[in-house]
């Protein structure tokens, strides 16, 4: 690393460099302020606004006496630019990917009967009363609909419609891993909630609202990466504590919904300002770049009037092709094949897993998490193995260590065989954690 400059943009703008060019890697630790302020002959408060110029971009983050370090994966770094690099022949299990022979065909409108022009509405009215369909089945309030660019588009134009730089954001632990991205990215500070098989944490929950938490996140079901989906004795026992604190803004992502075998039990409607949103990517396609979100008046008119000065709608052929799809029969068969095959696939693991005495989460969607004493070991006798799995640091705060394991595509002939690998690699990490 040789970082340069006189001003705080371009020390900055160094360290990006060096990031982009791998000089630096996600892990490394930047020099502390006064001795990097020393070297580059500058004071010691322009390398400090440098550092917290990269904090606020999500690239660096800063723990105490332990200084400031390159994220794990740093807001400005493609996803396929992280991570160790795969000998031939690995099978890949750490993606998040849905299986491509389980998803529907897209249906489209016919282009000559499609001249959509610029002054239009940004819903696409067959989608909206689709989503209408659908989310009220779940017990969800309508009034109010906005199209966005998938989940995470839904979850920041929300965040940004009530959020200010350095707010406290309560989100499960461990979590997905682009809400930690995101999270950085907007310089919010994320208040982890342990999570079990059926939800956030109640006790937890109220300790972060207690302690000024302005928003909470959570993952209705199929959570990413530990499949959690919350119950109906939770969303009771967090529903109270939620309309004590009736400021704090609840974001409701359900993005596994179609594909997670399990009723939907919203927490939405006792807090003033909410957001539940539906995606279409993991059960109907990642391209389809398209989810709704409902929620309060206020919420709703923020997310579409930023959306107004960016990109304007989304795509009403976009909007066409999910509507298509949440009201097809044939693509509902197609779905509940998808569900049942996916649970057989988890399960089929877990079970396997259980028989070699290693324990394993997965109630429902394509992930398992499998908890390890050291994931790094893991990870790296896995990949010795044959067997890429994802490292459960990309997506924990506080929460111990764990391998998230995508079973969308899982042979139960591979069954088997990436057992017994997992249950080597955990006796690998249990033997260095006793040395």
């Amino acid at each position: 690393m040789a970082t340069t400059g006189r001003t705080a943009a371009d020390i900055a703008a160094s360290v990006e460099r060096d990031l982009h060019a791998r000089e630096l890697a996600p892990g490394d630790a930047l020099p502390p302020v006064r001795t990097l302020a020393a070297e580059l002959g500058v004071n010691a408060n322009t390398v400090a606004a440098a550092y917290r110029t990269l904090r606020e971009r999500g690239i660096v983050e800063t723990h105490g006496r332990a200084g400031t370090r390159i994220r794990a994966r740093p807001a400005t770094i493609r996803r396929n630019d992280l991570g160790p690099s795969m000998p031939p022949g690995t099978r890949d299990l750490s993606t998040g990917e849905p299986d491509p022979d389980l998803l529907p065909s897209p249906a489209f409108p016919n282009p000559a009967e499609w001249r959509t022009l610029y002054q239009h509405g940004a819903l696409y009215e067959p989608f909206a009363d689709a989503a209408r369909t659908v989310l009220r089945a779940g017990g969800i309030d309508t009034a109010h609909l906005a199209a966005t660019s998938g989940a995470l588009d839904g979850l920041e134009r929300a965040l940004v419609a009530h959020l200010r730089p350095g707010d406290p954001v309560a989100v499960e632990d461990p979590t997905w891993a682009n809400l930690l991205d995101l999270l950085a990215a907007l310089n919010l500070t994320p208040q982890p909630i342990p999570v079990d098989d059926e939800g956030p944490d109640p006790a937890a929950t109220e300790a972060a609202l207690r302690a000024g938490a302005r928003a909470f996140v959570v993952t209705t079901r199929a959570q990413n990466p530990t499949g959690a989906s919350v119950s109906a004795e939770r969303a009771a026992a967090l529903r109270p504590i939620l309309a004590a604190h009736p400021h704090v803004v609840l974001l409701e992502d359900d993005h596994g919904n179609d594909i997670s075998g399990l009723d939907l039990h919203t927490l939405t409607g006792v807090t003033t300002h909410w957001a539940h949103i539906r995606s279409a990517a993991k059960a109907y396609g990642p391209d389809l770049r398209c989810a709704v979100a409902t929620g309060d008046e206020v919420t709703i008119d923020r997310i579409g009037g930023r959306q107004r000065l960016g990109p304007g709608w989304v795509s009403h052929i976009l909007q066409f092709a999910v509507a298509h799809a949440w009201t097809d029969p044939d693509v509902a068969e197609r779905i509940h094949v998808a569900r049942e095959t996916y649970r057989l696939r988890r399960t089929r693991l877990i079970d396997a897993l259980r028989a070699r005495g290693v324990v394993a989460i997965g109630r429902t969607g394509i992930n398992v998490w499998v908890p390890a004493p050291d994931e790094t070991a893991a990870v790296a006798s896995l990949l010795a193995r044959g067997w890429a799995v994802a490292p459960g640091a990309r997506y924990r705060i506080g929460s111990p260590p764990g391998l998230r394991i995508t079973v969308a595509t899982l042979t139960a002939e591979e069954t088997e065989r990436l057992a017994d690998a997992v249950a080597a690699a955990m006796r690998v990490g249990a033997a260095r954690q006793t040395r």
